[in-house]
């Protein structure tokens, strides 16, 4: 079903059990086929490939050569059913890939609100990519990864599979991540490594100074002092009822399969 007011250049190829609502815009030589819903408002330029079961929020904005829903690289997959969702006010530049999940994990790849995905990144199957994030340029998330909320993950930067990038962290170009970086943390490097915490990141959205000073606190526990990894957890659940913004921390560890930065 395609809304009356929805623009759909002739050279488009729309096919299949295709919704699209209003206000939408599809560019010449685009294509979507399969189970696709695109919500109202959203610009679809040229030379867009939209495929699988795939949903897509409203007000997003996609740029020529994207492929979003296509089949996971993963060598698992045998042509299941499986699905990306994608919210609402993302800017999807050009050449990004997004791919469907696997039915040995979530089933579904997830891209959150207000993201902006900048040329040729790349998301793996079953990802999960929340809110109010930056990825540069040739940024590449393999299988299985967690991006938490306003976390930044620089131009040329691959994340190993099953990691997590903590809310709020900033990964710095041409980095490496093979283990979980802890929320509010600056790391680059390859391997990375922790350099601090993401400072003028929190102070632009609007963390108070005591906040601010706790994690840095939290910070030198886990990387300064010299304790252990439970050492650590130890003095960070100290503070929890004063800063539950240190709760990060600890949902950290506590899911962390392939260990964190140290």
């Amino acid at each position: 079903m395609i809304h009356e007011s929805a623009q759909i250049h002739p050279s488009a190829v729309i096919e299949g059990n295709v919704t699209i609502d209003a206000n939408v815009s599809v560019g010449p030589f685009t294509y979507i086929t399969g189970n696709v819903t695109i919500g109202e408002g959203t610009e679809i330029m040229s030379h867009v490939v939209i495929k699988g079961d795939t949903t897509i929020g409203k007000d997003n904005r996609i740029f020529p050569f994207a492929t979003i829903g296509e089949e996971s690289q993963d060598k698992k997959y045998g042509g299941e059913v499986t699905k990306v969702v994608i919210g609402d006010r993302n800017v999807i530049r050009e050449s990004v890939q997004i791919h469907r999940g696997t039915v040995q994990d979530r089933g579904v790849t997830t891209v959150g609100n207000d993201n902006l995905l900048c040329v040729n990144v790349h998301i793996a199957h079953d990802c999960i990519v929340a809110d109010n994030i930056i990825m540069g340029n040739n940024a590449t998330l393999a299988g299985h990864v967690t991006v938490e909320d306003y976390a930044i993950v620089s131009a040329l930067s691959p994340v190993h599979q099953f990691c997590t990038v903590g809310a709020h962290s900033f990964i710095g170009g041409a980095s490496v991540v093979v283990q979980d970086v802890p929320p509010f943390v600056m790391a680059q490097g390859n391997h990375c490594k922790p350099f601090g915490i993401n400072i003028e990141g929190l102070k632009r959205r609007g963390f108070e100074k005591p906040e601010i000073h706790a994690i840095r606190r939290a910070y030198k526990a886990l990387y300064r002092n010299g304790n252990t990894l439970e050492e650590a957890k130890a003095e960070i659940n100290k503070e929890i009822e004063a800063f539950p913004v240190l709760q990060g921390f600890l949902d950290l560890f506590e899911k962390s399969t392939r260990g964190i930065i140290r």
